[in-house]
């Protein structure tokens, strides 16, 4: 994919971190923006910022942990534009708790968050993608998607399951024209820690010092949208301390594991 001029394309946490900076890339290339969060006035914010006109930005707000709502989501997009060309899975929270402590309803919110969410909004726009005979899909994974580490089991594990079923996708839809790319964010200055949440599902409220020190979500933006002009399965963005462990787990686990076992959380 060459230019992004014109495409629809479609952002789930849309209205702050990663999401707003993809959009506000986007809309620099000329494509017409979908946005989805919960809040409406953020979103509205984003489109304001976006300097793009009402004929090219919706806003869908709604929590995409409403699975039902996911179809008439579809449906309106494509009463507006007639094709989503670009789906952005990036809706996601994070975990700060021991496993020894956390409540099966977190696991269940992390999972209905970062994992279900992305299937039930697949499954609603894949006919059209398929009937179009073109699409792309951004999942938003993590290095937590390939490594495990104390204190986010169930984020982790939420985004090992996106590893997992966006490859299948990718095989998939092959025949169809429709693409697959898994991005791999190390830490990135998001508040991402700051809205994590903790074993009884209330918010962890600290900001992580490597998330702090971590790259501009522009940087990411501009990384992501980079890759899928190349058409890249999946890539890795972050500092080399989180990325260099992707390879010292596929060449090294054993000295991976002595390390995570001893990296704490602050």
């Amino acid at each position: 994919m060459d230019t992004f001029q014109n495409k629809v394309v479609w952002i789930t946490g849309a209205s702050s971190g990663i999401g707003e900076a993809i959009a506000m890339a986007f809309a620099k290339e000329g494509a017409k923006l979908v946005l989805t969060a919960r809040r409406k006035e953020e979103l509205e914010r984003v489109k304001t910022a976006t300097g793009l006109p009402d004929s090219s930005v919706l806003i869908l707000p709604f929590d995409v942990t409403e699975f039902d709502k996911a179809e008439g989501a579809a449906a309106e997009i494509i009463a507006k534009f007639q094709r989503i060309d670009i789906m952005v899975h990036n809706a996601g929270i994070s975990q700060r708790s021991y496993i020894k402590d956390t409540d099966l309803d977190v696991y269940r919110k992390l999972m209905d968050v970062n994992f279900y969410s992305t299937v039930a909004i697949t499954k609603a726009i894949l006919p059209y993608m398929i009937k179009q005979q073109s699409g792309h899909f951004i999942v938003i994974s993590s290095v937590a998607g390939k490594i495990g580490t104390i204190m986010r089991s169930g984020y982790n594990a939420s985004k090992h399951a996106l590893q997992g079923f966006y490859d299948s996708l990718r095989a998939e839809s092959y025949n169809d024209n429709i693409k697959v790319t898994t991005i791999c964010p190390g830490y990135i200055r998001t508040n991402i820690s700051v809205n994590a949440i903790n074993e009884k599902g209330g918010k962890f409220g600290k900001m992580d010092s490597n998330q702090e020190k971590g790259i501009a979500p522009e940087e990411c933006a501009r990384q992501i949208l980079n890759a899928v002009k190349k058409d890249k399965k999946e890539i890795y963005i972050g500092g080399l301390k989180e990325v260099a462990a992707i390879y010292v787990k596929r060449f090294l686990p054993n000295l991976l594991f002595d390390q995570v076992r001893k990296n704490i959380p602050e």
